[in-house]
């Protein structure tokens, strides 16, 4: 018997190499899908770390591929099967490519990707890499012609000016997003902890228009609080940031802190956002395989985007 019993053998879950082993999309046109998920393993990292989370997308994929024989399988945290009759089922466009030296290529890369998913009629659900990916993202979806809300559920405000010389990384994520002409609105929940923004930052977030829910207010008032501010029929953009998490069910982030959100307080918001506007495209970021204790972040990661897929489903008939 093997030292670790293979759960996916137990279902007898095919060999697969996409994330729950939906359907390959390589040529990012997915027309009749509802999500088309993709890869972006690097954007604009921080030169005195690199591409630390540029293994993210392959892991998300590994720990999904025990539940691709029983996809179609009761989930009991949707109330029925991920991806119901009636409903269009995701599909999986594989990684950008990317580069170490040329950030402004993965950039563009990441936009162009999302203005092909978007020109198909399916919401872009993009894996990282870090924090950084956000950014084109949201560029691209200026292409919509309407204004955006910013969902953020992140242990950090994202509002530096610049970090490093670098105006594009992660620490300045909703900074940047507050500069572009379509976010008309960004809430931000889960802000807990010692982290890397300054006053200034928080004041500057604050004097913008931002609202922050910081994660022991969540924890206090529930869902409620961040929901109220999306106006019904918004299109919302939803960034989450792994270390939104308890790294007690999410180990696997460069940057642990106790007090985090759990696994059905993100999913409670994500179904929130999607009863009350339409989720247009999301971004899951900032895993770490390598700092990740025995796959838990990994498994935790892959079922809750499991969840979010069959909400986005539903929502998109």
């Amino acid at each position: 018997m093997p030292q670790s019993p293979d759960l996916g053998a137990l279902f007898g879950a095919p060999d697969t190499k996409t994330f729950l082993g939906l359907d390959p999309c390589p040529d990012f046109s997915p027309q009749g899908a509802s999500a088309a998920l993709f890869g972006a393993p690097c954007a604009t990292p921080y030169g005195s770390v690199g591409a630390y989370c540029q293994g993210a997308p392959a892991a998300l994929r590994r720990a999904s591929g025990q539940l691709a024989a029983n996809i179609d399988r009761m989930n009991f945290d949707l109330g029925g099967p991920t991806f119901p009759p009636g409903t269009r089922a995701a599909v999986d466009c594989g990684d950008l490519d990317w580069s170490e030296s040329d950030l402004a290529a993965n950039r563009n890369a990441i936009r162009e990707a999302t203005g092909k998913v978007l020109a198909a009629g399916a919401v872009p659900v993009v894996l990282g890499g870090d924090d950084s990916i956000p950014i084109p993202m949201l560029e691209a979806l200026g292409a919509l012609g309407q204004p955006v809300t910013v969902l953020q559920i992140d242990a950090h405000i994202d509002w530096r000016q610049e970090h490093m010389g670098e105006r594009m990384g992660l620490s300045s994520t909703m900074r940047r997003a507050s500069e572009m002409a379509h976010v008309e609105r960004i809430i931000q929940v889960g802000a807990r902890g010692v982290g890397s923004g300054h006053p200034d930052d928080l004041a500057d977030a604050l004097d913008w228009g931002a609202q922050i829910i910081p994660a022991r207010q969540f924890h206090a008032e529930g869902v409620g609080a961040a929901l109220a501010g999306i106006p019904e029929g918004a299109a919302v953009v939803i960034c989450l940031d792994a270390d939104a998490l308890d790294p007690s069910i999410v180990p696997g982030v460069i940057g642990r802190s106790p007090g985090g959100l759990s696994y059905y307080q993100v999913l409670d918001l994500v179904e929130g956002v999607a009863a009350r506007g339409r989720i247009v495209a999301m971004d899951l970021v900032e895993y770490v395989p390598e700092m990740d204790v025995d796959g838990l972040g990994a498994l935790t990661l892959s079922r809750l985007l499991t969840a979010c897929l069959g909400v986005i489903a539903r929502a998109e008939g």
